[in-house]
């Protein structure tokens, strides 16, 4: 579900309650996706809940009382039995849910301060068919097709009409974020040679399709206690301590451990459910709770390998008094290489096409401004075909999706056949056409060109660009950590929400180091370990995700979410930034960026 800010600003500015922050918008967005409801749901939950509770202000206090008092019971329910909202998604005809969608307005209106009556309002998301009944009102309009160089509508079904929603948008190419300086700024390419684009290391790079789906219990053990080990001989190394002790030995003395950090039930991960489990060289794979109680500031997840000094006195329980500080990988070699005139960079993250048209006009307007303002490097992360588009996942399409996609790409070659930009072609998991594993091998079209401008990479990857390091990955690793995360106190790293999840990848040397892995995720853990594995800290991390957009510098990395290219029915953000060779006086090549996040 992608819910926008927009949204939620028109939902409660209903009731007269202003979010305006954007902490508070990440905490209703991951709400919204846990427990299934959309803008106008978690408001109206809102509204209910401030009322029993002496109108109490919108906070992260007051959000996390409500999940437990209210959203947590409806998921739930008596004798652990299947919420009736996820039976309503499965079962309702579309004029069942239209029927909803007015009864909820209505209730909307029942509790607003009567100001005259507000025009209805539908809110679709890919994960919800399409009202037809709805979305055939005004006709089609073949007129109103834009021209552009980049053009699927050729391909699309004949009935296929603009996003009037998209084509009515009054943000065009607005700036919402900078970072560095901006100002003056060409950000057209001035360079004579094509950039260079080669992976990291060939020996980890990822460049051809494998079987899946035969990997042995035995093998996964092995990979797990391996990560366990690898990063329990860093931290140990890098702290200089002498020897780490059995997690379910009793002590009778402070002794340093290190382990896993697992939940001991299927729900979320909390205060009181937190167990530690040991490797098999240290702790024989022993699993035993642990209380964090006494350390004053954590941030933790599932999946996380931490280094820890504490007292088991029972050999019951492990009580933790100090959390030692992950260690981030050495950083990447060959950034020194960056041309004189500058290494110029575009961003992009699908999906590509609206939720309510398969015209693709978000992915032309775009490859209009790069023909405008041509990059050396244009990186287009998926999904092309997405699966979660109604009319792709109704079968809408008079092709098929590898038919479909290949001839995307064949558009794209010849809209940037002129220009001197090199395209980067990143999979997803929800790409209809393509192998739904991670690591996910490349994009392998059956038709190449010679001297081809498009370089095809697999999720997640490294690459080297023009010397920079490049680490990149599809999957929204950042939302799936920030739906497990607990975090109490002021972190070390003094970094805000979105940067501190972003950080965990860098500390845990993985591009996935969540487990178990979101439903959405299927691992083969024996390609896991060689291709998913952060060796070395890229100089640009891009992890794309529902969450807001944003642009930091996390200890000499610069970490990039781009946000989506379409959001539902609307256009989103994609990033361009410009970078430097160093001077001398910057301390790292992050002081020698510039980057924009526009609205397509």
């Amino acid at each position: 579900m992608d819910i926008t800010t927009e949204d939620f600003d028109e939902e409660f500015s209903t009731f007269g309650v202003n979010v305006g922050n954007d902490d508070l918008y990440d905490s209703l967005r991951l709400m919204c996706h846990q427990y299934r409801l959309d803008a106008s749901e978690i408001a109206i939950e809102w509204l209910a809940y401030s009322h029993s509770h002496s109108n109490c202000k919108l906070t992260s206090e007051s959000l996390g009382h409500l999940e437990r008092e209210r959203l947590s019971k409806k998921k739930t329910g008596k004798g652990g039995k299947t919420p009736k909202s996820a039976k309503v998604r499965k079962e309702v005809t579309y004029d069942v849910i239209s029927l909803q969608e007015d009864a909820t307005e209505d209730l909307v209106d029942a509790y607003a301060t009567p100001k005259g009556k507000t025009p209805n309002k539908r809110q679709h998301t890919p994960d919800q068919p399409i009202n037809k009944r709805i979305a055939n009102l005004g006709g089609t309009n073949q007129s109103a097709i834009p021209v552009a160089p980049f053009s699927p509508s050729s391909f699309s079904p004949s009935a296929a009409t603009p996003s009037k929603k998209y084509s009515s948008r009054t943000n065009v190419g607005e700036v919402v974020f900078t970072y560095g300086n901006c100002k003056n700024i060409n950000w057209g390419s001035k360079q004579k040679d094509p950039t260079t684009i080669v992976p990291y290391d060939s020996d980890t790079s990822l460049s051809k399709k494998f079987k899946y789906m035969f990997q042995k219990l035995s093998d996964k053990a092995i990979v797990l206690n391996d990560t366990i080990e690898i990063m329990s001989e860093k931290l140990q190394k890098h702290y200089k301590v002498a020897e780490l002790s059995h997690v379910a030995l009793p002590s009778q003395e402070s002794v340093v451990v290190s382990g896993r950090i697992e939940c001991d039930s299927q729900g979320r991960l909390n205060a009181k459910s937190i167990v530690l489990e040991g490797s098999q060289e240290t702790s024989s794979g022993k699993r035993i709770p642990l209380d964090v109680s006494e350390i004053p500031s954590y941030s933790l997840f599932p999946g996380q390998v931490v280094m820890l000094d504490s007292i088991n006195t029972t050999g019951q329980q492990m009580q933790a008094s100090k959390l030692y500080p992950c260690v981030m990988p050495d950083a990447a070699t060959g950034s020194d290489t960056v041309p004189a005139e500058g290494l110029r960079i575009v961003i992009a993250s699908g999906p590509f096409s609206t939720s309510d048209s398969l015209m693709y006009e978000p992915l032309a307007d775009l490859i209009k401004k790069l023909q405008r303002d041509p990059p050396d490097v244009a990186v287009l992360i998926g999904p092309f075909v997405d699966i979660k588009n109604p009319e792709i996942e109704s079968g809408q399409l008079n092709v098929t999706y590898e038919a479909f996609f290949e001839r995307t790409i064949e558009q794209l070659r010849v809209a940037v056949s002129k220009l001197p930009t090199q395209l980067v072609i990143i999979p997803s998991q929800r790409d209809a056409h393509h192998e739904p594993v991670y690591p996910q091998p490349p994009f392998m079209p059956s038709t190449t060109a010679e001297n081809d401008k498009i370089h095809f990479a697999s999720d997640p990857c490294m690459l080297k660009i023009a010397g920079l390091v490049f680490g990149i990955t599809s999957t929204d690793i950042l939302f799936h950590i920030g739906l497990q995360e607990i975090s109490i106190g002021p972190q070390v790293s003094g970094n805000d929400r979105l940067g501190r999840l972003a950080q965990h990848l860098l500390n845990q040397h993985s591009f996935y180091p969540l487990y178990p892995p979101s439903e959405n995720v299927n691992i083969d853990w024996d390609h896991f370990d060689i291709y998913a594995k952060m060796n070395v800290r890229p100089d640009v991390l891009i992890l794309p995700s529902d969450l807001r957009y944003f642009v930091k510098d996390l200890s000499g990395c610069l970490c990039v979410n781009p946000g989506h290219l379409a959001k539902e029915q609307v256009g989103g953000t994609f990033v361009r930034m410009k970078v430097m060779p160093r001077s001398g006086k910057e301390k790292s090549l992050t002081e020698s960026i510039s980057a924009e996040v526009i609205r397509i």
